[in-house]
């Protein structure tokens, strides 16, 4: 896309983004000439403007001579024209130590709720942070028969924590035959991980009776899902009710608020986001979670000790200051990681 731009339309794009995100009006081409810098007569604006409106970056509002930037424009304005200041936010360092001492790394939960908080306060919008992903290791594990066909799994974590899920299997096991394969699990596999146990059954599921084995993939099974459950805390939703152009649609702020109330699908979002490396930004419906033309998502994984764990980010309007919302989502989950590596 940006080849089919010259330097002249890249800089009255670069501007007219910046200038809309700053204003919040749709730019002119009077505007255009001042905040550019380029010696370029009204009607040459004009004609760039509409080469600019034709290949989908930016928009007439119907009430408005001036444009505004689309999803499009957008997205080629963060991935290419988009200059961060660094030290900004870091400059602030009233406002980052006071963030830092919020988080108490002998409390990890309170870590997420104040880091999402921190989030929403930094951003002015929607802050998101997911709590730590365990490693799945169990200490101890149990089959119990509830009926025909289901079995109850017990999984205790070796902190104590006791996690139980119900898995249907192919025919019925009596009890005899669940004890045997409890026995088996907790001699050859406590104190292993769930990747670990589910790495070492590909190659000794042949070697053991197919009881048994069909038991312990179940177990593996439940155990990957109960890791999967992880928290995500969502702090300054309402802060969307101010959002111009987007607080009056209240249709799409109840769908929105329906996303944020279910989790489910943020959820999915910020595990995608977690496989990726540093800051990411999701603009108008790209993200498929927040399907709203009118909103981004800028998110970036956390690490403790050196491992990926989570991932927190900022939901805001299209029309937000990236730069800063990079610098507060970077700053943040580097804050949160070392609360955490710190307990």
């Amino acid at each position: 896309m940006t080849k089919m731009l010259d330097d002249r339309a890249k800089t009255l794009l670069k501007t007219l983004v910046e200038r809309y995100i700053a204003d919040g009006t749709p730019v002119g081409s009077r505007t255009l000439s001042r905040a550019s810098g380029l010696d370029l007569s009204p009607a040459t604006i004009r004609n760039v403007m509409a080469d600019l409106e034709e290949l989908g970056l930016i928009a007439s509002p119907h009430t408005s001579a001036g444009r505004i930037p689309t999803a499009r424009g957008y997205r080629l304005f963060v991935d290419t024209m988009l200059t961060a200041r660094p030290t900004d936010l870091e400059a602030r360092t009233g406002e980052m130590a006071a963030a830092r001492e919020q988080l108490h790394p002998d409390q990890p939960q309170r870590v997420i709720a104040q880091a999402a908080s921190l989030l929403s306060s930094l951003s002015s919008y929607v802050g998101v942070v997911t709590a730590p992903r365990k490693a799945s290791v169990f200490h101890h594990i149990e089959f119990l028969r509830l009926g025909d066909r289901r079995v109850l799994v017990i999984i205790v974590a070796p902190d104590g924590d006791v996690q139980n899920r119900v898995i249907f299997t192919a025919r019925d096991f009596p009890q005899a035959e669940l004890v045997e394969a409890t026995n088996y699990l907790n001699t050859h596999y406590a104190g292993l991980t769930i990747e670990e146990v589910r790495e070492r059954l590909k190659h000794e599921v042949e070697a053991l009776r197919g009881e048994i084995a069909s038991l312990m993939q179940a177990a593996v099974q439940a155990g990957e899902a109960l890791a999967g459950q992880d928290k995500v805390v969502v702090s300054g939703e309402r802060n969307l009710i101010g959002v111009q152009d987007f607080g009056n649609d209240m249709g799409s702020l109840r769908r929105l608020f329906d996303v944020f109330e279910q989790k489910t699908e943020l959820m999915r979002l910020l595990d995608v986001s977690s496989r990726a490396e540093g800051v990411r930004i999701y603009i108008g419906g790209e993200s498929q979670v927040v399907p709203f033309e009118e909103l981004s998502v800028v998110t970036a994984p956390y690490e403790v000790d050196g491992r990926i764990v989570g991932t927190l980010g900022v939901i805001g309007p299209t029309r937000m200051p990236y730069d800063r919302m990079i610098q507060i989502v970077d700053i943040t989950a580097r804050l949160v990681g070392n609360a955490l590596s710190a307990k």
